[in-house]
């Protein structure tokens, strides 16, 4: 079955920068859309950003023009380069995969998710 691990989070300062990486792992088939996920204490779990199979992405209003989403289909991994971090970015960042070959804005429209890693901005 395929299994995704998120690697790259950490304590940082306001105003830094973070990379978190998402691999596939095991039968890592029929992956066309990847997204990342956060959720910070007490909340409910919200994306910041997702691609599809094509070129084309989503970014939450919260994020845009700070964090950019990548990948290397070959690979089936998805990057987040996050910029110009803010306390309210503290969270669990849980990478998702899906089988479409477009992107869903809801959890529910992924097949596959990771462990989360823990992002935390300290002001």
């Amino acid at each position: 079955q395929v299994q995704l691990v998120e690697s790259g989070g950490g304590l940082v300062q306001a105003g830094g920068s973070l990379r978190l990486s998402c691999a596939a792992s095991g039968r890592a088939i029929n992956i066309y859309t990847m997204a990342w996920f956060r959720q910070a204490p007490g909340k409910e779990r919200e994306i910041v950003a997702a691609n599809g199979w094509s070129i084309s992405t989503y970014y939450a209003d919260s994020v845009k023009g700070r964090y950019t989403i990548s990948r290397d289909n070959a690979k089936n991994t998805v990057y987040l380069q996050m910029t110009s971090l803010k306390p309210e970015d503290t969270g669990v960042y849980y990478c998702a995969a899906g089988t479409s070959r477009i992107y869903f804005l809801e959890s529910t429209g992924y097949d596959y998710w990771g462990q989360g890693t823990q992002v935390t901005v300290s002001s």
